[in-house]
């Protein structure tokens, strides 16, 4: 099957997002997101949205996924593989390119791998009957239904763990998917230059106002919970302006959780390629590296 689909992925500060963009550009592509925390408005600084990577030579892309939902609201796996279909055949109708973009592995890994998703059962007898369980019984059921759990949240919230067993325990299977196969461009640097590209971002992010995007968020309503719910830079901003600690402990924290998130990204890709996935590998985001894939796969003569 010819290839419908073309995916950059890589690990954090590795320049992906500026790639992509280029690159759907020169193809009369668009651009759909790949990131779990982008989806959401007014996490601009910290989620890395750099949205004037979009514009290219005066011309603004179209990007979809970004800015779709306020904070206080839930994006899951569910959810983007359905926003995705619905993206994935507007771009396609109008005869465009579809850029699949980003770094969250379960949601790349979602349509790469082409994941069937069960959809909630809902009925009201079962969701009564695990409302009258204890939160200790509903953690032994939801560890007993799902084999591995992907997201640790689900044991640490009474809700999400039951709306988790009512999906496994589910016999539908969301089937409006289409049928997708992607050329994958993995973008990737020295381990050192990773490091060091991660945290000169850094510097340059706190520089731009990244505390304020935090307190911002707090003076309208995000919770300070839901804010460390999203991790790195929103959770240690927040345990920062909640003196928990010091600016320097915060950005010493925070450098570091990033750069072993850096690191469990990749891991995360070379278990798709375990898997059976193919993904090429180039160093750098080096546009003419990329274009020599996509001409030489995608677009053969």
């Amino acid at each position: 099957m010819a290839y419908n689909l073309i995916t950059i992925l890589g690990s954090t500060a590795t320049g992906k997002t500026k790639l992509a963009a280029q690159l759907a550009h020169h193809y009369n592509g668009e651009i759909v997101s790949a990131d779990s925390r982008q989806v959401y408005k007014g996490m601009d600084i910290g989620t890395g949205k750099d949205l004037s990577e979009y514009i290219i030579k005066g011309n603004s892309l179209k990007y979809y996924m970004i800015d779709i939902i306020d904070p206080s609201e839930e994006f899951n796996l569910f959810q983007f593989k359905k926003y995705f279909s619905k993206y994935f055949e507007e771009i396609i109708s109008r005869s465009k390119i579809p850029f699949l973009v980003g770094g969250t592995g379960m949601y790349l890994s979602s349509i790469i791998q082409r994941y069937s998703l069960k959809i909630a059962d809902r009925s009201e007898g079962k969701i009564k009957k695990l409302n009258s369980l204890s939160d200790e019984e509903l953690i032994e059921l939801l560890k007993s239904t799902k084999e591995r759990l992907h997201n640790v949240t689900d044991i640490k919230d009474r809700e999400r763990a039951i709306k988790a067993i009512l999906i496994e325990n589910s016999k539908k299977l969301y089937k409006d998917d289409p049928i997708i196969n992607s050329l994958n461009i993995g973008v990737n640097f020295p381990r050192e230059e990773i490091k060091k590209r991660i945290t000169e971002r850094l510097k340059k992010r706190l520089d731009e106002g990244m505390i304020d995007e935090v307190k911002v968020l707090l003076e309208k309503g995000v919770s300070y919970d839901k804010l460390k719910f999203f991790g790195l830079e929103y959770k240690y901003i927040a345990m920062y302006l909640n003196s928990e600690i010091n600016y320097n402990d915060m950005f010493q924290k925070l450098n570091s959780a990033i750069h072993n998130f850096s690191k469990r990204q990749m891991t995360w890709f070379r278990k798709m390629e375990r898997e059976g996935v193919n993904i090429f590998w180039i160093e750098g985001n080096n546009f003419e590296s990329a274009k020599k894939i996509i001409d030489d796969n995608y677009l053969p003569d």
